[in-house]
């Protein structure tokens, strides 16, 4: 029986990926390092400022924990935690530099996050297995990836953090 493989987080997949997400419509780009079925998700996610997350909550079935960690490994990014009216009830800067470099966020928190430098890379763990349809529960209201007014709100969620 052969041993799975031993898999490495290298600069230059993290360049590779980066090169990916700047090719990307979306400016971002995931590598997985599991299966889709796996009881463990973990990646990596580079994203470019201009990107648009759309505003997510997870909401998980009870036997699955519905937390999300992030890790920032290379650059920054600004995590904005919104009410259910889309409100900003907190914003949090989280960079490889510190003094804050990693966030857990609890099932529920409702928030989204914006690149504040080129090839920012997010070390990301979730409880699997990953299910597209059951993933994030988008909050209502908020404009879909690629329209002008997705990219409105990327400007203004960015001065939260000038």
């Amino acid at each position: 029986m052969q041993s799975p493989p031993i898999k490495l987080l290298t600069q230059e997949l993290l360049d590779e990926v980066a090169a990916s997400s700047r090719r990307s419509p979306r400016q971002r780009q995931n590598y997985n390092f599991h299966d889709l079925s796996e009881k463990v998700q973990r990646f990596v996610n580079v994203l470019q400022p201009g990107t648009y997350v759309r505003p997510h909550q997870h909401l998980r079935a009870p036997e699955v924990n519905g937390f999300e960690f992030f890790a920032v490994i290379q650059g920054e990014v600004g995590i904005l935690i919104l009410n259910e009216n889309g409100q900003i009830l907190r914003s949090l800067r989280v960079s490889a530099a510190g003094p804050t470099r990693a966030v857990e966020l609890p099932e529920g928190t409702i928030h989204t996050l914006v690149a504040l430098t080129q090839d920012t890379v997010i070390l990301e763990f979730k409880e699997g297995p990953y299910d597209v349809g059951a993933d994030k529960d988008f909050l209502a209201g908020f404009p879909a990836e690629g329209t002008a007014a997705a990219r409105e709100l990327v400007l203004i969620w960015e001065a939260e953090f000038k």
